[in-house]
């Protein structure tokens, strides 16, 4: 009886006589103050969740927001790369690299298409300018290298099969092809 009596006794001490719930029971609104966040980011963080169409929605609204810059052409071209949509990633990849020649995750993404398509000796030679561009610091772009004079120095691999290879992304703007299992 005793023991009752203190296991009430304590439920009662925590009882504060009212309810903490809000007022309003729907969640709040969108605060309309505040910046919303970055396109491109967005598009980055849907790329890495595997989540493709989503991440051409969002490089799409952020090309009406900053233009077709050449990282929203990259995410544009690598997320119809992994929808299987290679025409369209190969134009938008070619004219990112033609717009920022410098910039070598351009290159290396558009080496992944090549390769994708079965086009080992011109994958080779943009990889091998992206790892020049890089100077080499990019584990990525040197996998993605090494990968591509593989199959070049072995032509039995160069046929097209179904999607042996996987764009992975290491982090914005940097992607590296993963054989699938």
């Amino acid at each position: 009886m005793n023991a009752a009596i203190a296991v009430i006794a304590a439920v009662a001490a925590c009882d504060s006589g009212g309810t903490d719930l809000p007022e309003d029971p729907f969640p709040p609104g969108i605060d309309h103050r505040k910046d919303a966040v970055d396109g491109v980011e967005v598009g980055q963080r849907l790329m890495a969740a595997g989540e493709y169409e989503l991440a051409l929605d969002s490089f799409t609204r952020a090309a009406l927001d900053q233009g077709m810059t050449t990282e929203i052409l990259t995410g544009l071209g690598t997320a119809n790369l992994e929808l299987g949509r290679l025409g369209q990633a190969e134009g938008m990849l070619r004219r990112a690299v033609e717009e920022a020649p410098d910039w070598p995750e351009a290159w290396n993404n558009l080496g992944v298409l090549l390769m994708e398509k079965g086009e080992i000796p011109e994958a080779t030679q943009v990889f091998r300018k992206a790892y020049a561009l890089d100077n080499g610091e990019s584990d990525a772009i040197r996998e993605n290298l090494r990968l591509s004079l593989a199959n070049l120095e072995n032509p039995v691999n160069t046929e097209p099969t179904e999607k042996d290879y996987k764009v992975v992304q290491r982090s914005p703007g940097e992607f590296v092809i993963r054989k699938t299992p």
